[in-house]
């Protein structure tokens, strides 16, 4: 007999059980959670994904990193923004796969900030030509904040 026919013929007995006089037991319903306004306005949110390997086996310092933020994104972004650090792997223009620890910055800000993108392009380039980088992936997203 195969799994599934198994299956319905269980489903079939618990009914017919459940049928026959026996406790019934009601069943879970899945009801929606009631309607809400929404909270909070509508920003905008970037991630930063900076590689900390330098091509000459060297890498980038929390030091210097502090110092690229201190100097490079917090002026840019002075309401502040979130640093998560990770393990990341990364394929480089020979083919070859690295692996490096990594730094995302999370950057979250008004819809409507207009120099936010001139930014966040002008942050990539410093890092890439600071560190010696092939690339800073960055990935942008619509997000409903509140504070």
């Amino acid at each position: 007999m195969s799994i599934s026919r198994r299956v319905v013929l269980m489903v079939t007995a618990a009914a017919l059980l459940g049928a026959g006089g026996g406790a019934a037991v009601a069943a879970p319903v899945n009801t929606p959670a009631p309607a809400t306004a929404d909270r909070g306005d509508v920003w905008k949110r970037t991630e930063l994904y900076f590689g900390t390997g330098k091509p000459d086996g060297g890498v980038v310092s929390e030091a210097d990193f502090a110092d690229f933020t201190a100097k490079d994104v917090t002026p840019r972004f002075p309401d502040g923004f979130t640093q998560l650090e990770g393990t990341g792997q990364y394929r480089i223009a020979s083919g070859e796969i690295t692996r490096e620890h990594s730094i995302v910055l999370v950057i979250l800000y008004p819809f409507d900030d207009r120099d936010a993108d001139t930014d966040l392009e002008q942050i990539r380039t410093d890092y890439k030509k600071l560190f010696q980088q092939e690339s800073v992936l960055r990935t942008d997203s619509v997000e409903r904040v509140s504070f």
